[in-house]
């Protein structure tokens, strides 16, 4: 088993970091373009997510990421210690949004649940919210054309 943890400020510019990290991690696994970018694209949505809505932009504050991968099973662990989410199921709704503006469409957790095999979602309102993905992984033979 693979794993890495990492702990980042919640700043927007930091989910950038985390995109390359997770891509750099899967590259040399042999497994499709596709699918590398769904994990970071799941990434980047929870990422946003944790420091948007639920760290509101808190530089001070800290979102948690861990990623295991066991052969071809990938675990992903979202987490902060933020505000919560008030409405669980609402919030899971697609094109929900506590952001009324323009690039926040309310499809994150819907991204995320399309691109994920099991998908959850804990929150508790002013103790933050933890998300946990798998995602089943497909290796390629490099010489095959």
């Amino acid at each position: 088993m693979n794993k890495f943890e990492l702990k980042f400020s919640a700043m927007i510019e930091n989910e950038a970091v985390l995109r390359v990290l997770v891509s750099s991690f899967l590259a040399p696994l042999g497994i499709s373009d596709e699918e590398i970018m769904e994990v970071k694209t799941i990434v980047s949505e929870g990422v946003s997510n944790a420091i948007i809505h639920g760290l509101e932009n808190d530089p001070n504050r800290m979102v948690e990421v861990r990623i295991e991968l066991d052969d071809e099973e990938l675990y992903i662990m979202i987490k902060d210690d933020g505000k919560g989410i008030e409405d669980l199921e609402l919030a899971l709704t697609p094109m929900f949004s506590t952001l009324k503006i323009e690039e926040h469409t309310g499809m994150g957790f819907t991204i995320m649940s399309t691109f994920s095999d099991e998908f959850d979602v804990k929150s508790a309102v002013n103790h933050g919210t933890e998300i946990h993905i798998r995602k089943y992984l497909h290796h390629y033979d490099n010489d095959i054309v």
